[in-house]
């Protein structure tokens, strides 16, 4: 390591020095997830001797497969920082700290198969099962309202179609629903102006159900919140949505305070 330091105004000493931080970064974002198929870190600095003063021009990451808190699995997710100023003596032990904040460009894609898988996840079940609100049990007589069984398919130019049941007692309801995607605040993802498809429902159960649908769209709209999901020191924010076939791809930013431990 002494040798390291000694010839890192030349090539090899530079060389040495990104590759050191490379390892570092890449072992501190592994560690955020659950697990992941892949992180790559590409460290830009020029010249290299820059990485002394705790200086470097930016740090790209791109992952694939990586699963945050568990349940929830990203297919794709890159971000690219500013200058960034880091203490170099934190590298040097193996660990990664920022001087002073840096924001990221970021994008992130997800399959369908994981947005309805995180449909399962305790975090989102929570706010979708033994459900108490007035416009709910107004329907189910008092009870408590859950949806469950989510499939959500995703449409051309920004849409969704969702399918669920709601359950109460020993009544189950399907309910079916067509809406736009959209962003509220650069945090949260609306559901906007959901509509009830009548096709999917029996003749009989439709009135029940276009209510059901009504008030799910609403507790959707408040569900999604990225703050909700931060990590410690980073405070995520959405610049726009796009459904692409069976992806969902989002870009934003990310404003990093400091590098977090753990995911």
């Amino acid at each position: 390591m002494f040798g390291g330091f000694a010839g890192f105004n030349n090539d090899k000493g530079g060389d040495w020095g990104e590759n050191l931080l490379n390892k570092v970064a890449t072992n501190t974002i592994r560690h955020l997830f659950t697990r992941s198929d892949l992180v790559e870190v590409e460290v830009r600095c020029q010249p290299s001797s820059k990485l002394l003063q705790g200086t470097i021009d930016s740090f790209k990451m791109n992952g694939r497969g990586l699963v945050i808190r568990k349940q929830f699995r990203t297919e794709e997710m890159s971000f690219e920082t500013d200058t960034v100023a880091i203490d170099f003596g934190s590298v040097v032990k193996g660990n990664l700290s920022l001087k002073q904040p840096t924001q990221a460009v970021a994008q992130v894609k997800l399959t369908q198969a994981d947005i309805n898988k995180s449909f399962e996840a305790e975090l989102v079940r929570k706010r979708l099962e033994n459900l108490t609100i007035e416009d709910l049990t107004k329907i189910s007589g008092g009870k408590p309202v859950s949806f469950t069984d989510v499939d959500l398919q995703l449409l051309p130019d920004n849409r969704i179609k969702l399918l669920a049941k709601a359950s109460w007692g020993d009544r189950s309801i399907p309910v079916s629903l067509n809406c736009s995607l959209g962003i509220a605040k650069r945090r949260r993802i609306v559901f906007d102006n959901a509509l009830f498809e009548p096709k999917d429902v029996p003749e009989d159960l439709r009135d029940t159900s276009k209510e059901l649908t009504i008030a799910l769209g609403k507790i959707l709209n408040k569900m999604v919140d990225l703050d909700r999901f931060n990590l410690d020191g980073v405070k995520l924010r959405l610049n726009r949505l796009e459904t692409a076939g069976k992806m969902l791809l989002f870009s934003g930013y990310a404003q990093i305070e400091r590098v977090p431990q753990t995911g």
